[in-house]
Parts: C-alpha cells; structure tokens; sequence
C-alpha cells in the first residue's frame, strides 16, 4: 500500500483497563458506543456505533500491572512497514517495548517509546484503509501530546510520519507554544504539542479526544457516573468545548464538541486551534512492553484543541468487523494489546 494511504494517520484506538464491564458501561452512556464481544476472541470488546468500529477494551495485562501501568488508553498511529518504521524509531532515540508482531488476518503492530517517554504503536493493516472522511460524533478527532520538549518531539514525529507543523498558539509563560500538526502543512490539524508545565504529574503522554455532541452536557454525565472532570468544561478559541476526565479505572480521556454552527454543517468540525494543558495525570508511559506476542490487538486514531482534540481518523483491524470503512484501517485488535501492546509500564514499560 502507498505511504499515503496510512502513513502518520491515527488509526485505532484501545482502552486497557482493570474492569473491561464497567468501562464498557461508562463509555456507552459517556460516549454513545455500543459494546459487543469481538467474533474471533469474546474477551476482547469492540465499541462500535452503528456497523462502525470505533475503539477496542480489554483486559490490562497481568504483568504490565506488575510493572505499576495504570488503565490507559492506547493510540496506534499507520506506517506503510512496521519494521522499518521500528528500526528507523530506534535510529532516532525512541525504545521498542515492544517487537514488531503479526495480528492474523489483521495486520502488523509495535510498541514505541518516542524519546521524551511518551508511549504510542505503530500499525501496518492487511487492508488498505478507507479515505479520511467527515468526523462524526463518537470518532476520535484530536490527539495532543505532553511532553518535556515538544520541539524535539514534533521532529521525531515528522522524521516517522511525514508530520508538518501548521498553526501554533502561545500559551504563556508556563505552558509555551502549543504547536498543531497535520499530514500536510495547509490540510487539517490532527493534534497539538505543548511541553507539559512542571506541576502536571505523570511522564509524557498522549492524550486522545472523542468527539461528543455537547461537551458540557458530557461532562455532567461523567459526574454523575461518578468519573471525575479534571479539566472544563472548556470554551477553546474558535467556539468550540472540550473536558478531560478520568473513569472509574483512572483512565485519562477526554471529549470534544463542536461549536452549534460547525456541529450543524455537513462537512466535518475543524479542530479546534488551542491547547490547554492537561490538569489530570498523564496516561502512564511504559506501555507495551508486555507479554509476548502470543495475542495481537491494535488500534489508534484522535485530535486536539486548547486542550486536546483530535482530528484523527480511526479504523479498526480488518480481522474486527469492517470499521477500516471509516476513518482508517487499523486496529490491531486485543491480541496486540496482550502481546504487549501498550500497558504502560515502567520503562520499558515505564510509567508515563
């Protein structure tokens, strides 16, 4: 497949976590997903909305909670070759936690600990992916990334992904310049970087956002689920809302929503074009390094605003059901989670 048909797109997404029934519960009545038992292995769910695959859940692994990672949600960015990807990511400081792994039917997968700390996968699919659409109310549209150098960051990114630099907002004296990227210097934005000022807890991190109806309404629904709002409800320059929060598990998400005009209009939302800085702790970082690559699953995909939103498009592995319909075509399902896919260890599952 061409580099530009999956190359730097956020394809899936998955939520590791310590009690896979109640997530699959808080995030349907959060986020409008439905959950329902993956064909090939029922302990591993997908969301999906409509006939569209839109995240996975699983079970965190056993020996990444050994290694003390938290319930974390993993974002799995495309590649044309996961293994020269990989090798090319080790050349420029990054660690793999986890070796490039075969999900059959479904792809290939890695786990990556870019060089500030921050953990991500890379994912090739066997399908070709679907061309970006419009970003729909339940999609992961921005994924921001908080980091201790977000210049360097954004270089490693560029180097791996063909990443380029957009629009930047300063944030002032403690957060700095919140710098947006997109697969094309005048396309959309899919995220933003910002070095995360010292008094944020955790390493670095990404962070994805879902995109939601109302962010305010969301974030009331959150409360009364007893999740907890760590930052917003959030106006963002442009009109649009956004709100981080944390599940009963302690994973870090967050929700975006568009401003009424925008929500209204056939063609998807832009991202929103500021950052904010993450108030909760960061998702741990170690992720990945996990148990071997016996079980694959995958994802990835998000977008960004003055907090954090994503413009991401999704897709899930071929092997699931046909989300690769939609957004992007990769989610190397449970398995790569299992196979180490991104808990979030210490180092080489190094908390984050």
């Amino acid at each position: 497949m061409s580099d530009s048909t999956v190359r730097g797109r956020f394809v899936w997404h998955e939520l590791l976590t310590t009690d896979t029934k109640s997530a699959a519960t808080f995030f349907s009545k959060v986020v409008g997903w439905k959950p329902q038992p993956w064909g090939e292995d029922a302990s591993y769910t997908l969301f999906v909305s409509g006939d569209r695959q839109m995240a996975g859940l699983m079970a965190l692994p056993e020996d990444a909670r050994k290694m003390g990672a938290p319930p974390n949600w993993v974002t799995y960015i495309g590649t044309p070759n996961v293994d020269d990807t990989a090798r090319q990511a080790t050349s420029l400081g990054a660690t793999v936690l986890k070796a490039p792994a075969d999900i059959p039917t479904v792809g290939r997968f890695a786990v990556i600990q870019d060089p500030q700390g921050a953990v991500f996968a890379i994912f090739t699919p066997n399908r070709t992916p679907e061309p970006d659409g419009a970003m729909a109310v339940g999609d992961f549209s921005w994924h921001e990334l908080a980091t201790t150098d977000a210049k360097a960051a954004l270089t490693f990114y560029q180097r791996l992904f063909g990443w380029e630099e957009t629009s930047a907002m300063d944030m002032g004296p403690d957060l700095g310049t919140y710098q947006m990227f997109g697969r094309s210097k005048n396309g959309p934005p899919l995220g933003g970087a910002f070095n995360k000022p010292k008094q944020m807890p955790g390493p670095p991190s990404w962070l994805p956002y879902i995109k939601v109806a109302d962010a305010k309404k969301t974030a009331e629904v959150i409360k009364k689920l007893q999740g907890k709002i760590v930052n917003g409800p959030t106006e963002v320059p442009g009109g649009d809302w956004i709100a981080q929060g944390l599940d009963l598990q302690g994973a870090m998400f967050a929700v975006h929503s568009v401003k009424p005009a925008a929500a209204n209009a056939p063609a998807a939302s832009a991202p929103p074009k500021a950052a904010v800085a993450r108030k909760a702790p960061a998702q741990s970082k170690g992720a990945a390094k996990a148990k071997g690559a016996a079980k694959g699953k995958g994802a990835a995909k998000k977008k960004a605003t003055p907090a954090r939103k994503s413009t991401a498009k999704r897709s899930a592995p071929k092997r699931v059901v046909k989300k690769a319909a939609t957004k992007s075509t990769a989610r190397p399902a449970r398995n790569a989670a299992k196979r180490g896919k991104a808990s979030k260890g210490k180092k080489t599952a190094k908390r984050r």
